[in-house]
């Protein structure tokens, strides 16, 4: 007889760009995250934990709320409970955005669930790729 093996929860699909240390690029973007769902509580766990630990404890999460369904106003993350709030702004409706008091707000381009993996990938590349500031001649 076989003993199964434990199951692990799937990889989180999380790519995350690196913030310029200089004034030569430019991010709106700071990485791009292909959930498995538009379940918000389901996914924000994995998300969360998946996160650099210079991102210090995410207290908000700002969604759009015609695409996520949210169980209720928060999530409960490793005994800690995350506000999530709502926006119906259709600039943010592709978008996820992390909010730590006092050290800043990082926002993750949400690649559709039902994105193929050729599609996701181009979008997470897109997403997290530098790009250089355009120089204004002095005048």
């Amino acid at each position: 007889m076989t003993t199964p093996l434990p199951l692990t929860p799937p990889a989180v699909r999380l790519r995350l760009g690196t913030r310029p240390d200089r004034g030569d690029a430019v991010r709106r973007i700071d990485g791009a995250w292909w959930p498995r769902s538009y379940d918000l509580t389901a996914e924000l766990p994995d998300l969360l934990a998946a996160l650099p630990p210079g991102w210090g404890n995410i207290t908000s999460v700002l969604v759009n709320g015609a695409m996520w369904s949210l169980s209720d106003d928060g999530a409960p993350v490793e005994g800690q409970q995350v506000h999530l709030r709502r926006t119906g702004m259709s600039r943010a409706e592709d978008t996820v955005c992390l909010i730590t008091p006092g050290r800043g707000r990082w926002d993750l381009l949400v690649v559709p669930p039902a994105a193929t993996a050729e599609e996701a990938e181009h979008l997470m590349e897109t997403a997290t790729a530098e790009v250089p500031l355009t120089t204004r001649p002095a005048g």
